[in-house]
């Protein structure tokens, strides 16, 4: 591999670990409730370095942000920071993916959708960005939230895509006569279940927010009061488990250990059995908050870890034509 595709990796598999920080710090923010920390877009408070007391804004500033929707803003410096965190993480994103989206035109001449996928996944990112905006503007709309994740969910996957595409010929052929059928087809099908599992995950987050927002109710009796959907939620979390594990155990049966996708498979269990946990804590241990971005992580990881699985079998499977 030559130098400028080694940075080029390098480059996009930091832009990957940077989208995973922020989609946590958004967790965070959600569960620590600081989504509107910062009321205003792109400055806070008006400002764009945060003050750091109450003393810093003007006295009239409740009446301020009434006139402009926000009701009953209070400041409150942790979450005031905590979102500005949040931002300068995604600012940070910005620059990665540009870095990224420049040294892709190396492959212009051998791979051109290289190219022209980094630079979709730039212009996602200032989309993004965009749309980060409109959720602070409509004052923390579920849906618009929701929109916002699944875009950062598209970002990840073309990413993946677009890195794992141009190092595909690094990737040693599978003998694909000891490989069991089915596992081409479980691996299609765990894909499909984990996105349907994180949609029903994104309903049971709607239906919290109601709950904290509009129901006086302490975090440890919320689950008093979760819809149908959260309970096949939990139990669809142990089919997911098991067919994953199956799947996992087939691609260390029979390929060699060293492949990616198969210490891929060995994180992927990991992530798993650590989402099942934070979500028996949410559902057992009254909701607390420091599980909840840990959950939302470990799913997006996990669907980050199935679909680089997907692409890489399916380039092993290409190179072992080839071969």
């Amino acid at each position: 591999m030559n130098e400028a595709a080694l940075r080029f990796r390098r480059l996009g598999m930091l832009t990957i670990c940077a989208v995973y920080i922020v989609i946590l710090a958004g967790g965070i923010v959600r569960a620590s409730g600081a989504g509107m920390g910062c009321p205003d877009w792109p400055t806070c408070f008006g400002q764009w370095i945060p003050p750091t007391s109450e003393a810093q804004l003007p006295p009239n500033y409740h009446e301020i942000y009434a006139q402009r929707g926000y009701e009953n803003t209070e400041f409150n410096p942790v979450k005031t920071w905590t979102e500005y965190t949040n931002r300068l993480v995604g600012m940070t994103i910005g620059f990665l993916i540009f870095l990224t989206a420049w040294s892709s035109r190396i492959y212009l001449k051998t791979d051109k959708p290289v190219f022209y996928l980094a630079i979709t996944a730039f212009l996602l990112v200032g989309f993004q960005g965009w749309l980060g905006s409109t959720v602070v503007s409509s004052n923390l709309n579920p849906l618009k939230i929701t929109i916002h994740m699944v875009v950062a969910l598209i970002i990840v996957a073309l990413l993946i895509y677009t890195i794992t595409r141009s190092q595909h010929e690094s990737f040693a052929p599978i003998d694909l006569s000891v490989l069991p059928e089915k596992v081409p087809k479980v691996l299609n099908t765990v894909l499909i279940m984990t996105l349907i599992q994180i949609t029903m995950g994104t309903q049971v987050r709607e239906a919290i927010d109601f709950i904290s927002h509009d129901l006086v109710v302490e975090r440890q009796f919320w689950r008093e009061d979760f819809p149908i959907i959260f309970y096949v939620h939990r139990s669809f979390s142990s089919l997911i488990l098991f067919t994953n594990a199956w799947l996992v155990w087939r691609l260390r049966q029979n390929v060699e250990k060293n492949h990616p996708i198969v210490k891929a498979g060995v994180l992927l269990f990991g992530l798993i059995v650590t989402a099942i946990l934070a979500g028996v804590s949410l559902d057992r241990l009254g909701m607390p908050p420091v599980a909840q971005p840990i959950h939302l992580l470990m799913a997006n990881l996990i669907l980050g870890t199935q679909f680089f699985m997907w692409v890489a079998l399916r380039y092993s499977v290409k190179n072992h034509a080839i071969a």
